[in-house]
């Protein structure tokens, strides 16, 4: 069985209790970064062999996992932080295993775009998830544009030497919508700070950016320049005008 397991995405102590007991069951862990991976192991007195599993051996290091999975053994694939397959490692070998008629499965828990979507405080019954966007400002724009005119909620992840550009880039193509900027998540000091792209770009130039950030911003507006409303604002709005009649 190949195990994809979430794992904290900063405060260790959100490791679930089937994480731990899966990772000291299983015969191999494979790491996205066996240094990382290894002082997580040793923290909570587990001893396991790591694989090497990332993007630049995704291939190679998939065909020995596949491999082991066959010759009956039980595999743990996790990554940095949060969940492998998200922003990180994990798509290509589940995707094999598949084609591999090979059992998987998943033991749940932290992925810091859920938690910054949350906390924004923007709409989060319909969202689209884009991850880290092109590095190269020119591909960068063309990523962004695609969603100009979505209604979703949109959620992006970079990093601290980026942040600033996407900022800027997303309020020249999306205008100054509101906006979250989330930092540090469920570190000690984890960090929201909310309010139109404008006010953000600043906010971070006025700062040292550190870590991954995740950028969430409001859908595109209606025909009538208000934001879409939610499922819940529309049934609370339905719930009133019961009560009027």
């Amino acid at each position: 069985m190949l195990y994809l397991i979430a794992t904290p995405i900063g405060n260790l102590g959100d490791i679930s209790a089937r994480a731990l007991e899966t990772l000291r069951a299983v015969d191999y862990v494979a790491a996205e970064d066996t240094r990382h991976t290894g002082q997580l192991l040793k923290r909570f007195e587990i001893d396991k062999p790591q694989i090497s599993f990332h993007e630049h051996n995704e291939r190679q290091a998939g065909g020995r996992i596949v491999d082991l999975l066959m010759q009956g053994r039980d595999v743990a694939l996790v990554s940095d932080a949060g969940t492998p397959g998200i922003s990180d490692p994990g798509f290509t070998l589940v995707r094999r295993c598949i084609a591999e008629g090979l059992p998987l499965t998943m033991i749940p828990g932290a992925s810091a775009f859920v938690m910054a979507l949350v906390l924004s405080g923007l709409p989060s019954h319909s969202f689209t998830f884009r991850g880290f966007p092109p590095r190269k400002p020119g591909q960068r724009k063309k990523f962004l544009q695609v969603d100009a005119t979505s209604p979703h909620t949109l959620v992006f992840y970079e990093s601290p030497h980026r942040i600033a550009a996407l900022i800027e880039d997303a309020r020249v193509m999306y205008g100054d919508r509101r906006a979250a900027l989330a930092n540090d998540l469920t570190k000690m000091f984890e960090r929201v700070d909310r309010g139109t792209l404008s006010e953000l770009l600043a906010v971070v130039q006025a700062t040292e950016p550190r870590g991954e950030y995740a950028l969430v911003i409001e859908g595109a507006t209606s025909a009538s320049g208000e934001p879409e409303a939610s499922a819940d604002e529309a049934s609370v709005d339905e719930k009133s005008g019961e009560d009027e009649m």
